[in-house]
């Protein structure tokens, strides 16, 4: 393992003891304390907010949580209590849902699935991932799995002096990731491989974010849902690549267009090459596609603003369900 893979690591394993310390100072503090901080993003946001600020922010709402109409909680369904919230998945599923969930007080329920998503629930249900669909109002998308997924970067090289090539790597357990390494582990404008244990064609090392970030071109290929890589490759200084998302997160994946956040490619990725010729050429047209995309970004580094809109999208859920003393600050359920 090199330095630059090392380091990442170690980056990663003192991000998880971050998240172990805050979850138990969590544990020790009360709700009403984590009530009173919500508030004051409330005060802050709401007082102080200009009109697009605050349509801005129950835009992001109303797009996470799609709701429209009243429903009940299934109870022939798993149901989960804010109460007494027991781990479902993986501990950063959970810690994440935590931290969310923290300012709430009273006795609610909910459904929620995490892991990979790609169905649409037949109950409004919180879920990390969706289809990208017209149809999808049951899955109420909450920012879960961050460690992985919300692994923003800061890219120390300029896009001029960036290698020319394509760079990917991965794990190759999904067909459409075998087929792009099949046609393209040798292909001379590209540096891609699968990073399997048990891959044969096309098998090379793992390579961190570091190594990638020295290429013009960053390849986002969905695995089971969504690409975990294309959050920081839009917040670099390379260009994406990918073909258009069939998944989305928090990030709204939805919302990305084509050729301007990002740079599409077939399905079949016949037009691999031209893509990567064209704009070996014409570095200004890449530039426009890189600033917007690190435009698109820099709404999700503001954490303060995160967390409210995270407890906006909660309190919908809960107002919709119409169970108990579900709360409704500055009258939420009137704007939406």
């Amino acid at each position: 393992m090199n330095l630059s893979s090392r380091l990442q690591k170690t980056n990663k394993n003192l991000e998880k003891a971050r998240r172990y310390f805050k979850y138990a100072a969590l544990k020790l503090t009360s709700k009403n304390h984590q009530k009173k901080k919500l508030n004051h993003l409330f005060d802050i946001y709401y007082t102080q907010a200009s009109l697009y600020e605050k349509n801005d922010i129950l835009q992001r709402v109303n797009y996470y949580n799609k709701l429209n109409h009243n429903f009940e909680i299934d109870k022939e369904l798993p149901v989960h209590n804010v109460l007494n919230l027991k781990k479902t998945g993986s501990w950063f599923y959970h810690y994440d849902l935590t931290m969310q969930l923290a300012a709430f007080t009273d006795n609610l329920l909910f459904h929620y699935t995490p892991g990979d998503v790609q169905t649409i629930p037949c109950t409004p249900t919180f879920v990390k991932s969706r289809p990208i669909s017209q149809e999808n109002e049951n899955s109420i998308l909450l920012k879960l799995n961050t460690i992985r997924h919300f692994n923003f970067v800061d890219d120390p090289f300029d896009y001029a002096a960036k290698n020319d090539q394509l760079v990917w790597r991965g794990a190759c357990h999904q067909p459409h990731r075998r087929y792009f390494i099949e046609h393209f582990h040798a292909h001379p404008l590209c540096n891609v491989g699968d990073t399997n244990k048990d891959a044969e064609l096309g098998k090379k090392p793992f390579m961190s974010i570091q190594e990638q970030l020295k290429y013009k071109f960053i390849l986002s290929i969905e695995g089971n849902e969504v690409a975990s890589n294309l959050k920081w490759i839009m917040a670099s200084n390379s260009l994406c690549f990918m073909v258009k998302p069939k998944f989305e997160t928090w990030f709204m994946e939805g919302l990305l267009i084509p050729n301007v956040h990002y740079v599409e490619l077939k399905e079949d990725y016949s037009d691999l090459e031209d893509k990567i010729n064209f704009y070996q050429k014409n570095e200004d047209a890449a530039a426009r596609i890189i600033k917007n995309a690190n435009d698109y970004v820099k709404p999700f580094l503001n954490h303060q603003r995160e967390l409210l809109i995270s407890h906006l999208v909660l309190q919908k859920y809960f107002l919709m369900s119409k169970q108990p003393h579900a709360p409704n600050y500055f009258n939420l359920v009137s704007s939406i």
